[in-house]
């Protein structure tokens, strides 16, 4: 077979495979992309020449002509954030399964940011996975309507969506801390445009209700460890014995901030957790906290959004999918501290009386 002159520093194109071959373009393009279409001694002798050759496929070329890009855009709003660690892997290892690159991006925890990537991944994505997404209901459905997505921590009727159900933890959580005597329990909520933060809460203040225990809402705080500090301060001034927080990392803050206010944890203060971190069950005291399967969640919204892709290998399309959670119990929670009692009245002695008349002894 005759290879032709290629050009240093130049990829082969499909032009030099047709030369070769002495075939149209087209049926290179044909056997190299759908080769059950071409004659088999052809198609053969094609895959030869493109071995040769190092011929490796223009994407750009391929997403033209074929309208795919074999990638899928991965949303996640703080990328430094642990818990999304395990949702990147969970993804990541699923579409490699499938023979899809993931195209990872930080939104920022804005909505803004999120909007633009979304509309420019329309261009180079074959589909979205967006985790926790800040959007508003409606621009997520426009979304959704799009291009094939799947939403990870947010539950809009009509986006496709895997949910971590953290808000039954919550109640977990305090029945928990109700079987160690605590009666006032403060939530740290989380960003306003979480919608996991409005779930947990309502989940908790309902829970609470029903128990007859006192729970309050503070915040909200940045899901950040650096916001530890201003929601342990809020904690103490709030006489709550316990709190529920929005993540591990705020709850890893505040243990910090309450060692150095000389507030013991978990004996002055109990503290619980949710997502169950990596570092959560080393941290000082062991972080009491709810645990999600964060990783299984990644890979169940692949699955969903490949069923999107190619509904004749999804094996049928599931539009929601919950991800049972649990507590689990370290180090950070204990009985609750007895109440002071009230200081013991002084009792008035009175002192000798005045001297009377009589002898002397």
């Amino acid at each position: 077979m005759a290879l032709p002159q290629v050009s240093v520093g130049r990829p082969a194109t499909i032009h030099d495979i047709a030369a070769v071959c002495g075939v149209a373009p087209s049926t290179v393009s044909r056997a190299l992309s759908t080769p059950e279409r071409v004659n088999i001694r052809t198609r053969e002798r094609i895959q030869a020449a493109a071995v040769e050759l190092n011929y490796t496929p223009n994407s750009q070329a391929k997403a033209l002509s074929s309208g795919k890009t074999g990638a899928v855009g991965v949303l996640v709003p703080d990328i430094t954030n642990p818990f999304y660690f395990d949702l990147i892997r969970g993804t990541q290892l699923q579409l490699k399964a499938a023979g899809y690159t993931q195209l990872l991006v930080d939104t920022e925890e804005s909505d803004e940011v999120e909007a633009s990537a979304i509309q420019q991944l329309r261009k180079s994505a074959d589909g979205l996975i967006v985790g926790a997404s800040r959007l508003t209901d409606e621009a997520l459905l426009a979304a959704s309507a799009a291009m094939p997505l799947v939403a990870i921590n947010r539950d809009v009727p009509g986006v496709p969506a895997v949910i971590i159900d953290t808000p039954a933890a919550t109640g977990q959580a305090l029945d928990h801390l109700i079987s160690l005597g605590h009666t006032r329990v403060a939530y740290i909520s989380g960003p306003v445009s979480s919608q996991s933060n409005a779930r947990r809460w309502d989940a908790l203040s309902e829970a609470g209700k029903e128990r007859g225990i006192d729970v309050v809402r503070l915040g909200p705080f940045a899901p950040k460890t650096q916001s530890g500090a201003a929601a342990a301060d809020t904690a103490v001034h709030s006489g709550a014995t316990a709190c529920i927080v929005f993540n591990d990392l705020i709850a890893i803050g505040m243990l910090q901030r309450l060692r150095e206010r000389g507030v013991r944890v978990p004996q002055d203060m109990s503290i619980v957790g949710c997502d169950d971190i990596f570092g959560a069950d080393f941290c000082n005291p062991p972080l009491t906290t709810m645990s999600s399967p964060i990783e299984q969640a990644g890979r169940v919204a692949v699955t969903m959004l490949l069923a999107q892709l190619d509904p004749l290998r999804g094996g049928g399309t599931r539009t929601r999918s919950v991800m049972p959670t649990h507590l689990t119990v370290r180090a950070s929670t204990t009985a609750a501290p007895a109440p002071m009692a009230p200081p013991a009245p002084r009792l008035h002695k009175p002192g000798p009386g005045p001297l009377t008349g009589g002898a002397r002894p």
